[in-house]
């Protein structure tokens, strides 16, 4: 098994290095800086832990004028051997529109010899394939515009976790909610919670990405939508998307035992309007010591 994933990760990394020189400008491949480096690693010693899979996205340019859509790739650690997970996204298409171009894309890697390299064939099938799905959002865009009122939805969700302390899971949370422009907060520590607000397209692409590829301890607790005519922007009950790490119980440091002081939690709650979630979340209702 071992000698089996080593092969497959030499492979992966030779196709990252043909990927970076064909795709060369800034922004076009964004990969983590210490992606490869942790595999090579691995390669000079396998006898090591196995590195976190290689995870990056290749920006592709489709149609006139251009049209940004990402690929976002995540490799097993047996690819090419088993299929890469792949998703492709654009905020110019529908969710519709995203989701049966992403079905065809999955199709079309399933149809392919076992053992190739296949992003690139990927990349050029979503270069080749993506118009058709451009053009339909245009065709409904342009319906919706006739309509004399425009609604739109304010999606909150409330997601919780047993615990949240990796330094990585963190920047990926914190970045996702800048990238889709969510407000909330993520509360660190034990229990891990979660709030975000925005475009309900938006908030699922959240969900998704979080959870991608194996955060198994978390679930979304309570959704609620709000439909307007004057902007969701007028029914945020968060300014930005805010760090909370409450004192905790006890000296213990940021680590598993680490409790929230969950008194601060339901306070920081009710200034936000949100103090029933408390119950929610945690299934007792929440109540303020008495000063």
């Amino acid at each position: 098994m071992a000698v089996a994933v080593k092969e497959c990760l030499e492979l992966q990394l030779l196709e990252v290095e043909m990927l970076l020189s064909m795709f060369p400008k800034k922004g076009e491949i964004n990969l983590d800086e210490d992606a490869v480096p942790g595999v090579q690693r691995y390669l000079r010693t396998p006898d090591g832990p196995l590195p976190p899979q290689l995870e990056y996205s290749i920006s592709v340019d489709v149609g006139e004028p251009k049209v940004k859509v990402e690929l976002q790739v995540l490799l097993p650690h047996t690819y090419p051997h088993v299929a890469p997970q792949l998703f492709a996204r654009s905020d110019a298409l529908h969710r519709q529109q995203q989701l049966q171009l992403n079905t065809g894309l999955a199709s079309h890697i399933s149809s392919l010899a076992s053992g190739e390299v296949c992003v690139y064939e990927a990349v050029q099938w979503v270069k080749d394939n993506t118009l058709p799905y451009l053009e339909d959002c245009k065709i409904s865009s342009e319906s919706a515009t006739k309509e004399a009122v425009v609604k739109e939805t304010l999606h909150r969700m409330w997601i919780y976790s047993h615990h949240i302390y990796r330094q990585e899971l963190r920047k990926k949370i914190f970045d996702s909610a800048k990238k889709l422009n969510l407000t909330g907060f993520c509360l660190t520590g034990k229990p891990g919670v979660i709030c975000v607000e925005g475009l309900r397209e938006n908030c699922e692409e959240f969900w998704r990405v979080i959870r991608y590829p194996n955060w198994k301890h978390i679930s979304c607790k309570h959704v609620e939508n709000m439909e307007t005519d004057r902007g969701i922007d007028n029914l945020r009950l968060f300014g930005a998307f805010e760090d909370l790490q409450f004192q905790a119980h006890g000296d213990y440091g940021l680590r598993n035992d680490y409790h929230m002081d969950l008194g601060q939690f339901l306070e920081f709650l009710k200034q936000h309007q949100s103090g029933h979630i408390f119950q929610i979340l945690f299934g007792v209702e929440g109540k303020l010591s008495d000063k």
